[in-house]
């Protein structure tokens, strides 16, 4: 007798996308982007690209790197499918007196020419699109020869990626879609990108969660932080005094504080590319 396996369907990438614009709107990530500001600052050093450059920034949010890069005089495009994040960026730019440029854009159909760009970064944005070899591809193609792919992005064993697990088990990502932490997997980055690269560096570096205590954390990025705001959304209540109970438990296996504030270090891999 033959048996046939079923073959897996693809994501719906389009539908997915949808979704998740609508999780980001949500909330307000502004107010958990500001925390991140000094992992913008870092990467902009570590990929130390001249002034004067071109720099495109791939799913910026409320603009970290953008500010970043357009503080060291880079000529900087600050892009985002969402387009609440990107107004807030441009208010930050306008408030510190900063010129960048600010345009919608999906992260997996860049409208942007063939090596246009000096330099293409993200910190913890692009790692989200779903489809994520197409938007590695559109970083490397929109990237000019002997450029550099930045980017900042949680690994698998952090903080970050423990928490996604955890809110995995009330929300579970659609069939076929990967973990966003494989874009802080050295292995992934490597197979991924050196085919187009003349050098990949990859530092592991840890960013501070800090904040008032634990339950405090909850709050903010149940009141803020899109995803987890759209989780505790659907929810019934038993479920959401369980899910708000798993993720003090996920807290309580990284917190370091011991005044019952928290602080809670997550590892994240600080990458430069360059693209051959």
């Amino acid at each position: 007798m033959n048996i046939v396996t079923p073959i897996a369907e693809s994501p719906d990438y389009g539908k997915i996308k949808t979704k998740q614009n609508g999780a980001w709107s949500s909330g307000d990530y502004g107010k958990i982007g500001i925390t991140l500001q000094i992992t913008g600052e870092e990467l902009a050093e570590a990929a130390n690209i001249a002034p004067g450059s071109t720099v495109l920034d791939v799913a910026a949010g409320n603009g970290n790197a953008t500010l970043a890069f357009a503080r060291r005089w880079c000529v900087v495009t600050s892009t985002d499918y969402v387009a609440t994040l990107l107004e807030a960026g441009r208010q930050r730019a306008d408030a510190e007196g900063l010129d960048a440029t600010f345009r919608v854009a999906d992260a997996e159909n860049l409208p942007f020419d063939d090596g246009q760009f000096d330099g293409v970064v993200s910190t913890f944005g692009v790692m989200f699109a779903p489809n994520q070899q197409r938007a590695a591809a559109e970083m490397v193609r929109v990237c000019r020869s002997g450029g550099k792919i930045a980017l900042a992005n949680w690994t698998p064993d952090s903080f970050i990626g423990a928490l996604f697990k955890t809110i995995g088990k009330y929300a579970p990502a659609p069939a076929g879609l990967d973990s966003p932490t494989l874009w802080g997997a050295r292995g992934w980055v490597g197979e991924t990108f050196k085919p187009q690269a003349q050098s990949i560096s990859i530092k592991v570096k840890r960013f501070g969660f800090r904040y008032p205590s634990p339950q405090y954390f909850v709050d903010f990025f149940r009141t803020f932080y899109g995803p987890v705001h759209k989780t505790f959304l659907m929810l019934e209540n038993e479920q959401r005094k369980a899910l708000n109970d798993d993720i003090l438990d996920t807290i309580a296996e990284f917190d370091i504080a011991e005044d019952g504030t928290m602080l809670v270090p997550s590892d994240y891999a600080e990458i430069v590319i360059v693209k051959a």
